[in-house]
């Protein structure tokens, strides 16, 4: 079957903690074989385990401050004192090459990444059913502190209030519906006119 020669797609998944946005991304990888998760730049350390390239591209705080001064980088913020980003070269290589790539960030990585690539970003925010099952969902993660399920209610209420900001927003009350939501979200915008660079050649090749 012939296809369309087209710019990958920039696919910004964002979510409060609980509502299930990792184990969606995950699986969507999982069946999508020409997506990739974004590979970040951080300052912190290497774990265990851990490949530079594959998990993350370690770099020192001197380097990252060299990054953001130089354009190198699309988004980036600080989470408990280390520098999270992401890398500007291997994203648009990927784009440019049609490949599309998933992004698990937050509403301010959001921002700073559709400011960066306004034509190529397309944003999907991942809704709990209600506040009570995301309650129950920390809960399950085994975090009984009172004072912490508080404080990461109302970061999640914070987190919600941003999903007006987005193309798409869906509701994950049934986990393989809402996977199948993600999917129809991906399809979709691979399609976008804007995005079919072969289009013309193909539309000449049939005589049009």
């Amino acid at each position: 079957m012939s296809t369309l020669a087209r710019r990958g797609v920039c696919l910004v998944i964002s979510a409060p903690s609980g509502a299930g946005k990792t184990s969606l991304t995950r699986a969507l990888l999982a069946v999508e074989p020409n997506l990739a998760l974004s590979v970040s730049v951080t300052t912190r350390v290497p774990r265990s385990g851990e490949q530079e390239a594959l998990h993350y591209f370690f770099r020192t705080p001197e380097q990252f401050a060299a990054m953001i001064q130089s354009g190198e980088m699309l988004e980036w913020a600080q989470v408990f004192g280390r520098s999270y980003g992401t890398p500007r070269a291997p994203v648009e290589g990927a784009l440019a090459a049609g490949h599309d790539v998933a992004f698990d960030i937050d509403w301010q990585g959001h921002r700073q990444l559709r400011a960066a690539l306004p034509d190529d970003v397309v944003g999907l925010f991942i809704l709990p059913p209600s506040l009570s099952v995301l309650e129950s969902r920390l809960c399950g993660r085994g975090t009984d502190n009172t004072e912490e399920i508080t404080r990461r209610m109302q970061a999640a209420r914070n987190e919600i209030a941003h999903a007006p900001e987005f193309d798409h927003v869906l509701v994950n009350g049934n986990f393989d519906d809402a996977l199948a939501g993600c999917r129809a979200v991906l399809h979709a915008a691979r399609t976008a006119t804007h995005r079919l660079g072969g289009l013309p050649g193909f539309i000449a090749g049939l005589g049009a």
